[in-house]
């Protein structure tokens, strides 16, 4: 130990001996940097934020001239002054009425009820749950003899559970039809459609397609008033319900005898379009589908406007009558629009009754008075 000892004493004091501070303290290195005056660009202003806008010699100029690449043009070199000869342009008389004769017919006015007849709330209430749980059927490709049956007039009629009465058919394409008197709404439909959209649509076809039939009236009331029976002429499509007169529910469309009122998709009071019809009238409704010049643009259209445009007419003892745009213009509010009726789905006829009613339907084109 004493060794170590002696050694490290010795380190100790050789260490001391090769050192010795100087007696100055460490010089300074002079800075290299030196920081500008005053704050930072950004903090420039900071004083002057809450006293209003800095002095403007302190903002940033534009450069002088215009920017590279920019030229007069020679209007601005030269300015031209106008012609004392020129004349000036036309003066639009602000108060003068537009011409209006362009424009669409305002759509027809509806009822809210209709002044003859009228079916019950309940009724009412009921077809319209039933169409919520029955949607429309999509259409079918028809077979080569039922199609060319249908254009032959080979048409049957179906007695629903609702008609009270007699329905003979004496021949292809013609049918009598008796009801008793105080019978209710009752609706007969065909048994097969009359206008097929897989064979039928101008769409495929390129060609205007026509359906059409007639009903004579043969007697109306049977001593109990004519306003209390009737008849009325119309379109479905399929199901509907059966105890509803067409025109009233959800892809139909009619014209109703007893007040002449234009019935689509309609449960309230249709809209005015004919005289009523009486016990001796043979009266007819057609629709006619054809490819639409341009889609229909009415506000209250359809969200899926149709390519087809259709015309649904009235004829009454043989000659041509009524008509109108099945895509008129709407109101908005009231009509439910022309779902299942613009040639989209297959459509079946459809003769409505209530009351006593005696009448003929003709579906073949030999039978009819009025030839297209």
């Amino acid at each position: 130990m004493s060794f170590f000892n002696s050694l490290k004493g010795d380190h100790s004091t050789a260490h001391d001996k090769a050192y010795t501070p100087p007696p100055d303290p460490p010089p300074v290195r002079e800075p290299t940097y030196q920081a500008p005056p005053g704050p930072p660009p950004s903090h420039q202003f900071r004083n002057h934020s809450a006293h209003g806008t800095p002095p403007r010699e302190t903002e940033y100029a534009p450069p002088s001239g215009p920017p590279p690449g920019w030229q007069r043009t020679p209007n601005e070199i030269h300015p031209t002054q106008p012609d004392a000869d020129e004349e000036p342009p036309p003066y639009h008389d602000w108060k003068v009425v537009p011409d209006n004769s362009l424009l669409p017919p305002p759509p027809a006015l509806g009822h809210r009820k209709s002044p003859s007849s009228n079916a019950n709330l309940s009724d009412a209430d009921r077809a319209h749950e039933w169409c919520k749980i029955n949607p429309m059927i999509r259409p079918h490709q028809p077979t080569y003899p039922q199609h060319a049956a249908v254009l032959n007039g080979d048409v049957r009629l179906l007695k629903p559970p609702e008609y009270k009465g007699d329905l003979l058919m004496p021949n292809t394409g013609f049918w009598k039809g008796s009801t008793r008197a105080g019978s209710k709404d009752s609706c007969l439909l065909t048994s097969s459609p009359i206008y097929f959209a897989y064979a039928d649509s101008p769409l495929s076809t390129r060609n205007t397609k026509t359906i059409y039939f007639e009903v004579k009236v043969r007697s109306l009331g049977r001593g109990r008033g004519a306003d209390e029976s009737s008849i009325a002429l119309g379109y479905c499509a399929m199901p509907y319900p059966t105890w509803r007169l067409p025109g009233w529910e959800r892809g139909s469309l009619a014209v109703h005898g007893d007040d002449g009122r234009r019935y689509v998709n309609n449960t309230w009071g249709g809209k005015d379009f004919t005289s009523p019809v009486k016990a001796g009238d043979t009266v007819g409704l057609g629709m006619t589908f054809a490819v639409s010049d341009s889609p229909p643009g009415y506000e209250a259209q359809p969200k899926s406007e149709s390519l087809i445009k259709v015309e649904v007419f009235f004829t009454r003892n043989g000659r041509r009558g009524e008509s109108w745009d099945l895509h008129e213009e709407l109101d908005k509010d009231n009509d439910l629009g022309v779902d299942g009726l613009d040639g989209q789905v297959d459509l079946y006829c459809a003769v409505g009754t209530f009351g006593g009613v005696d009448f003929d339907v003709f579906f073949n084109n030999r039978d009819w008075l009025w030839q297209p």
